[in-house]
C-alpha cells in the first residue's frame, strides 16, 4: 500500500499523522475485501484551497472538510447490493487503474482541510486524532465506491465508519 501525501498548508499534529492514516487505510481495505495492493493520495490544505477545489469540481462554493476524488468507476448498483471482493475483479483487468510501476490500483485523492479538522474536533469534542482518522475512513468508503445521497447509503456509510474506528480503537473521546 502506497500513500503519497502533499501538503498545501502548514500541516502540524501531535499524533503521527502517517501511522494512522496507514491504520485507517488498511483498516478499510481489510474490512471491504479489497483483493489488491492500493495506492491513495492525501492532499493537506487550507480552507479556501478546499474551497476552491469544491466550486471546481462539485460546483458548491464554500469549503468542507473533506473531498474525495475516486479514480475508479464503480458499477452503482453493485455497490449497494452486493458488496464482496468479487466486485472488485475488473480491477486488475483494467489498466487505467494500475500504476505501472508498482502494479497497485490507484483509488484517488483524498483532499483534507486542516482548519476544518481542528474546528470538527473541538465542535464534537473529541480528539484532532479521531477527526483525522474519521475524515480518512469517510473518504476511503467514497473512493472504494460507497455514498451517502440517499438514506439507505448514508446508514451503511455510518456504520461502516463506525465499526472501522471501533476496530482500531479510535473513539470520541
Amino acid at each position: 500500500m502506497t500513500i503519497n501525501y502533499l501538503s498545501e498548508y502548514n500541516t502540524e499534529f501531535d499524533f503521527d499523522y502517517e501511522s494512522v492514516a496507514s491504520s485507517v487505510v488498511e483498516n478499510v481495505l481489510k474490512e471491504e475485501c479489497f483483493p489488491y495492493e492500493a495506492e491513495i493520495g492525501i492532499t493537506f490544505a487550507d480552507d479556501e484551497y478546499v474551497r476552491k477545489l469544491n466550486h471546481d469540481y462539485r460546483n458548491i462554493d464554500k469549503t468542507t472538510d473533506v473531498l474525495s476524488f475516486p479514480l475508479v468507476d464503480y458499477d452503482i448498483e453493485t455497490t449497494i447490493t452486493n458488496r464482496s471482493s468479487d466486485m472488485y475483479n475488473f480491477l486488475s483487468a483494467n489498466e487505467e487503474y494500475t500504476n505501472p510501476d508498482t502494479g497497485e490500483i490507484m483509488l484517488g485523492d483524498i483532499v483534507l482541510s486542516v482548519p476544518m479538522i481542528y474546528k470538527q474536533a473541538e465542535e464534537y469534542n473529541h480528539s484532532v486524532r479521531r477527526e483525522y482518522a474519521f475524515l480518512i475512513t469517510h473518504s476511503m468508503l467514497h473512493l472504494l465506491g460507497y455514498d451517502h445521497m440517499e438514506d439507505e447509503e448514508r446508514a451503511v456509510m455510518e456504520e461502516k465508519q463506525k465499526m472501522i474506528l471501533s476496530t482500531l480503537n479510535i473513539l470520541r473521546e
